[in-house]
């Protein structure tokens, strides 16, 4: 069984920090855009403290096996849900918990009210880029020079 718990950003630093890292890795092939450890853990701090339930590790089985990272920004002028964070270990993906954490993220941008929720994925990554397609999400544009691709989907 899955289960979805607040992360505490002190006690768990390094488990968030080696899981967003290695979403990096999945993403660009390299963590050299990562930045600051301390600064993703200030970031990481404020934003647990304004979406507890937004901010999670992913458990099963008693072991984490994932992270979301699920807020509500203004966006040309609409509140929407962003996902700054879907992230599975290697050993978890493929098997049906990306959907669970699809699932998650929905409830979790219902109750906050928004009909609209966006990310960014990088182009290269395409089995992150299938799956979102299929739950779907739609391409908006590229950003960062074309790093990552902005898509967006509806609250279901």
């Amino acid at each position: 069984m899955i289960s979805f718990h607040t992360i505490d950003p002190a006690r768990q630093r390094k488990l968030i920090i080696q899981f967003r890292k290695d979403s990096f890795v999945a993403s660009f092939g390299h963590t050299d855009d990562f930045g600051s450890e301390a600064a993703y853990i200030k970031w990481m701090s404020e934003k647990v403290k304004r979406f507890p339930n937004g901010f999670v590790l992913v458990w099963q089985g008693g072991e984490p096996i994932g992270q979301l990272e699920l807020q509500i920004k203004v966006f040309q002028g609409i509140q929407i849900g962003y996902v700054s964070l879907y992230y599975l270990i290697p050993s978890a993906r493929g098997k049906g918990a990306g959907h669970i954490l699809h699932e998650y993220a929905m409830s979790f941008f219902n109750s906050c009210g928004v009909k609209e929720y966006h990310l960014r994925v990088a182009p290269s990554n395409e089995r992150a880029r299938r799956f979102y397609k299929k739950s779907g999400l739609v391409d908006m544009y590229p950003e960062f020079d074309g790093k990552v691709m902005r898509m967006k989907g509806y609250v279901s």
